[in-house]
């Protein structure tokens, strides 16, 4: 099972997962404050310890730096996420979920019509 991640440890996945799935601790400092987060050192050191003591990162020296690579991919924390979000709030029902987002209009139409042609595509591969 994947563990939960707070929302500052998603920045920082999302930012090493945008980098190929590894990053130097510079290589995220720098994309932090490009996205205007002036988080210290300190915070964000304590941050990628948490992703590393919930085992969806790893951490490797290189010299005196920190090369830290995920070992849970975007899609795969995606899809815990979403499976959570399913059981947690429709009891395991996804057509709960779906039938929440068109009946508050944030699934649109074109939604409606790019699922089913992605659900055709790949109903055929399945």
């Amino acid at each position: 099972m994947i563990s939960q991640v707070s929302d500052s440890e998603l920045e920082i996945l999302k930012i090493i997962w945008a980098n190929g799935g590894t990053a130097l601790y510079a290589h995220i400092m720098e994309e932090l404050l490009k996205s205007g987060h002036t988080w210290q050192k300190n915070t964000v050191i304590t941050l990628l310890s948490r992703l590393v003591e919930k085992k969806i990162l790893k951490t490797h020296k290189i010299g005196r730096k920190n090369k830290y690579t995920a070992i849970v991919s975007e899609e795969d924390y995606q899809t815990a996420q979403a499976q959570t979000l399913i059981d947690k709030l429709y009891d395991g029902n996804a057509k709960g979920l779906i039938s929440t987002l068109v009946q508050r209009d944030i699934f649109s139409a074109k939604d409606y019509e790019d699922l089913k042609q992605f659900w055709e595509k790949e109903g055929k591969n399945r």
